[in-house]
């Protein structure tokens, strides 16, 4: 857990501290942000993959973390994740890279649409689509790697499925990925 006080927290705790003393720190004191980054480290590809073939994506529900590695080993890179909500929307398994998208349109799928009726049918590129500036569209119906709008959600259970980076991080891995990468979820 991340035991550095936020810029407000601070802030507000040191200002109520000279102005009230000391005993204005309890009141203004806050239940510390529950973070996850204690498992957001690099891993090795090889329990995952046989071989790095058109390059692997492994993306990681528990620590939130998206881990990619190039054919020839030559370029790695980490990039914290947003997940789906719960586990029922939580798919897990093997798949791959079917299809890539710049500035992709926004559909709900059918179960978006019976929790929320008044969802738009379709959100065109622009900063209110929900996938951001790209989407890597995997062979299982309605999962997509993609960006997001909404920076709030990176690192949190927030997504209905999908696998959420920021965008500049979904921007890169576009630009390293192909069609016919492979992919895992664990």
């Amino acid at each position: 857990m991340n035991t550095l006080p936020s810029r407000r927290k601070f802030l507000t705790t040191a200002s109520a501290s000279l102005l009230f003393g000391s005993s204005a720190l309890a009141q203004v004191a806050t239940p510390p942000i529950k973070r996850n980054i204690s498992s957001f480290s690099a891993r090795h590809w090889q329990p995952h993959f046989s071989s790095l073939r058109n390059g692997a994506i492994l993306v990681d529900t528990v620590s939130r973390a998206l881990h990619f590695w190039s054919e020839d080993q030559s370029i790695y890179r980490l990039y914290p994740t947003s997940v789906p909500q719960s586990e029922e929307m939580t798919r897990r398994g093997r798949t791959s890279i079917v299809r890539k998208v710049v500035g992709p349109t926004w559909r709900p799928t059918p179960s978006m649409l019976r929790r929320n009726p008044d969802l738009p049918r379709v959100v065109g590129p622009g900063p209110q689509n929900p996938l951001g500036t790209h989407a890597l569209y995997l062979s299982w119906q309605y999962f997509r790697i993609h960006g997001t709008q909404d920076e709030r959600k990176i690192g949190r259970r927030s997504s209905s499925g999908c696998i959420g980076l920021y965008n500049r991080h979904i921007a890169e891995l576009y630009g390293l990925t192909k069609v016919g990468t492979q992919v895992v979820l664990i």
